[in-house]
């Protein structure tokens, strides 16, 4: 995965691992930005699980939500993972995305990420989720980055 400095001469880049394990342990949102129909950017936080070996972020979303809709006519998406305390630490990129409709396929995806967020798939939201992806109301969202921007404010030189 290439690495780009998200906060040249301020920071430093998380090395490539640094970035793997913040995006596979992170507990926060990941801020997907697409384009409507009119072009202008939607923002969307959502949940999502990274898979560290293929470089793949996972999000699941209602079929006829406004991010599904927005990537089935442009599948190229923004995101970013940030700590919202100091020192802040980020990942941002680029990338496309694949969806998938595929019912067997979504579920193991559904199931980690709420086991990410809640800790078990029992808990009533993550039966909630499931449920829907389980019906077919639900897809996920396979974003393949083209590349990481990160910084880590802790790196900051303390001359």
């Amino acid at each position: 995965m290439r690495i780009l400095d998200g906060s040249a001469g301020f920071s430093a880049p998380l090395t490539e691992q640094e970035a793997k394990e913040f995006l596979s342990d992170s507990k926060l949102n990941v801020h997907i930005a697409t384009l409507d129909a009119n072009g202008r950017p939607n923002i969307h936080p959502t949940w999502y699980y990274f898979e560290s070996s293929r470089d793949k972020i996972y999000i699941e979303t209602s079929k006829s939500s406004k991010k599904a809709f927005n990537i089935r006519k442009n599948n190229t998406v923004y995101f970013c993972v940030d700590a919202p305390n100091m020192p802040y630490k980020g990942v941002r990129g680029k990338g496309t995305v694949r969806i998938h409709e595929d019912i067997e396929h979504n579920i193991p995806i559904s199931n980690k990420i709420m086991l990410k967020y809640l800790g078990s798939i029992e808990h009533p939201i993550a039966k909630t989720l499931i449920g829907y992806v389980k019906k077919g109301d639900a897809i996920i969202l396979e974003i393949t980055p083209s590349y990481f921007s990160t910084w880590d404010d802790s790196k900051i030189s303390q001359e």
